[in-house]
């Protein structure tokens, strides 16, 4: 079954070709288009495009078919071409004339436009919510190893002395930025498409705000034009997003590689955690976060991939936009499963406590020591050469301790503070507003 089949048997290569891996991604959209079609039910309902008992059977249906498909139990039949399809031919299957009814004025495009939008929708709250878990968890290994220094390097040389507690605390601050991208990308998302139709609207008289309120979206897609041409612009930007979120786990999966490297000796592993070699038996390899580095980094390249396909479309729908698909949906897995990976061996992470007794690292506090010179009142140019001086005839004996006190330095991470960001940014989601206006759209079906 096809939504645009006129009786004209399709060419197989034509049609293989053209589907593509819709029949296999459109499972994960199965559930939005339930809910979108319960919205666009209702809507047609309250305009007098159909009847109130064809309502409550299409309703019934739906709620019954999104508690399927919750359950594992739903796929798309040989034959059929997509998700819109076969929901459509199930429902006809249950109702008949009623179900037929259910596609009045709107096109497979603006259903997929909301497909599509419903599910990043879905897919950025359960990667928020488990940036907010994996932040906390950098955020109490910062507290807990705060007095525990370590070296700082530039250009991967020793360079000024940080500390455990603020290597932590850097990645967390850092989920805060990438959560705010992540909460634009929900909000450019967060507007309803439905109604557009092709990307022309509809000459029915349809309520486009009353779809917009019962699927708890912030406002709609006015323009229909517009509409349509978000289709892999929405996408472009949550990649945006999502790649900023892959930047901050692949820079933390390159050091964890890095310390944990036997001639650095700054973290541990539990052995659980690492892998071995076939023919070297000592080996304890971090395949965990050389592999959370690699797929972060494939991520980052996503807005890219996706700017090309689109890049010379003109306005109105192609079928190129498609592909997009094939690329998008599977990356929120991608970067969950990263999100979860880093987050349970962060928490297991043990600290070198005493990395500083190793003479190599005295060279952290020359900055200390000219600090010193300069608070006895000595011009810092002058207190620099004297330093230096006694670096190059072996004079150089520091005192080692760091003494910073200013605000995110060493003795003032700041965690508290940066706590709050990340929750004011989390609350900002509004989250409960789709939590409402969905189930009472579910719990009309169920009447």
């Amino acid at each position: 079954m096809k939504l645009w089949e006129k009786g004209i048997e399709l060419n197989k290569q034509v049609e293989k070709f053209t589907v593509g891996k819709d029949r296999e991604l459109d499972l994960l959209l199965a559930p939005f288009d339930v809910l979108g079609s319960l919205a666009h039910a209702t809507m047609l309902e309250k305009t007098g495009l159909i009847s109130e008992t064809d309502h409550n059977a299409i309703s019934a249906a739906l709620t019954g078919l999104y508690n399927a498909i919750e359950k594992d139990g739903f796929c798309i039949e040989e034959g059929v071409e997509d998700v819109h399809s076969q929901i459509e031919l199930l429902l006809t299957r249950e109702l008949g004339e009623a179900g037929k009814r259910i596609h009045t004025a709107r096109s497979r495009n603006d259903q997929v436009l909301l497909d599509i939008k419903l599910y990043i929708r879905h897919e950025i709250r359960q990667i928020a919510e488990m940036t907010v878990r994996f932040f906390h968890t950098l955020q109490q290994q910062s507290e807990a190893s705060k007095d525990i220094l370590l070296p700082g390097y530039t250009h991967l040389q020793i360079a000024m002395p940080s500390s455990f507690g603020l290597w932590f605390g850097a990645y967390a601050e850092s989920l805060v930025d990438d959560m705010l991208l992540l909460q634009t990308a929900y909000r450019i998302t967060n507007q309803n498409p439905l109604g557009s139709a092709a990307g022309y609207g509809s000459s029915f008289p349809i309520n486009r705000q009353l779809t917009t309120d019962l699927l708890g979206f912030d406002a709609m897609n006015y323009n229909v034009v517009y509409a349509q041409m978000g289709r892999g612009k929405v996408e472009k930007t949550v990649a945006f997003s999502l790649s900023s979120l892959a930047s901050t786990l692949s820079k933390m999966a390159y050091d964890v590689c890095l310390y944990v490297n036997q001639n650095f000796g700054f973290l541990k592993l539990p052995e659980s955690f690492t892998t071995g070699s076939s023919i070297m038996p000592h080996k304890k390899n971090p395949d965990v976060f050389e592999l959370i580095r690699a797929k972060c980094n494939r991520i980052q390249s996503l807005p890219t991939e996706i700017s090309f396909v689109m890049n010379n479309l003109p306005s109105g729908y192609f079928r190129d936009l498609q592909v997009i698909k094939e690329s998008f949906l599977p990356a929120f897995d991608e970067i969950k499963s990263c999100l979860f990976m880093a987050d349970m061996i962060t928490a297991r992470l043990e600290v070198n406590k005493n990395i500083l007794d190793d003479e190599q690292y005295k060279y952290l506090f020359s900055v200390e020591e000219v600090n010193k010179l300069v608070a006895e009142g000595i011009p810092f140019r002058d207190a620099y050469r004297k330093i230096a001086e006694t670096i190059c005839d072996g004079s150089y004996n520091p005192v080692m301790k760091a003494m910073h006190s200013h605000e995110g330095s060493i003795g003032n991470l700041c965690n508290d503070k940066i706590a709050r960001r990340m929750k004011q940014v989390m609350d900002g989601f509004n989250f409960h507003k789709v939590d409402e206006a969905l189930n009472a759209l579910l719990k009309h079906g169920k009447k």
